[in-house]
């Protein structure tokens, strides 16, 4: 049997697994799905049509599935989707997708979402994250795979953080942030490549090096955007191993968009 504390509120729709766990006071709207394994705090708020896989941990206080904060939305069935083994920190504020855009939130896997993180409508986050305290996206937010975003990171609508990149504590990004890469400042300025990151996580010494050529071409070269474009294309055949890598790269500068750029 579900194991639901007797002042929460859920609605007899709602889908959860037998085995999830709901604390006292929280409220659980009739499209809510929860899977096996997911434990639910006290207090929180989990509304409108939220698929919420399995083993994922949300602490007290979250607010998850809330409509989006958008005068545009009139009431469409848009959806918020949460992967496995997410944890989710106090005072989360995750809304639904818009018409506007896919209609879906989406969170993938293994995330690490401290409190107060705030993900806007049609915001897309990929697996391994780590969010710090108060970090803030607006709405149409693509954030890939390992990144780490400091505390109080601020991110304007439509930008795309690319994957093993990083922001310091503060930083306000107006700009695309290309994979691999570390910033600062309002507005963020590249600083470094995530070298650290990248070797804790297995990369080899051979594709670290061809991370390091990508960051002379971006930001020491003095190139333009397409340039270091050809640049980089044009490394795998000095480093072959790093060919996942420079398409990933490559990709990613093919679909900046000419109004905000990438952070240089």
């Amino acid at each position: 049997m579900t194991t639901l504390h007797a002042t929460a509120l859920v609605d007899p729709a709602a889908e959860l697994d037998s085995s999830v766990t709901v604390g006292p006071y929280t409220v659980i709207g009739p499209h809510v799905k929860i899977g096996a394994g997911t434990t639910v705090g006290p207090h929180c708020v989990l509304e409108g049509h939220t698929t919420i896989g399995c083993d994922n941990r949300i602490f007290q206080f979250a607010s998850l599935g809330a409509i989006p904060q958008d005068k545009k939305y009139a009431g469409e069935p848009c959806e918020l989707v949460i992967g496995h083994r997410n944890t989710i920190r106090e005072f989360c504020t995750f809304n639904i997708g818009s018409p506007g855009d896919v209609g879906v939130t989406r969170v993938g896997d293994d995330n690490w979402l401290m409190a107060y993180v705030h993900l806007a409508h049609d915001c897309q986050v990929g697996n391994h994250t780590i969010f710090a305290n108060n970090s803030q996206l607006a709405g149409h937010v693509h954030v890939g795979d390992w990144a780490i975003l400091g505390g109080f990171t601020v991110v304007h609508q439509f930008v795309r953080i690319g994957a093993h990149s990083m922001t310091a504590m503060c930083a306000l990004l107006f700009a695309d942030l290309p994979p691999f890469v570390m910033c600062q400042g309002q507005p963020a300025a590249a600083r470094s490549m995530n070298f650290e990151g990248l070797r804790r996580r297995g990369f080899s010494p051979e594709r670290i090096s061809a991370v390091k050529a990508m960051h002379k071409a971006l930001y020491r070269d003095d190139l333009t955007l397409q340039a270091a474009r050809e640049q980089i294309e044009n490394l795998t055949q000095t480093y072959p191993e790093a060919l996942p890598d420079v398409q990933m790269m490559v990709s990613f500068l093919d679909q900046a968009s000419p109004q905000r750029g990438i952070v240089r």
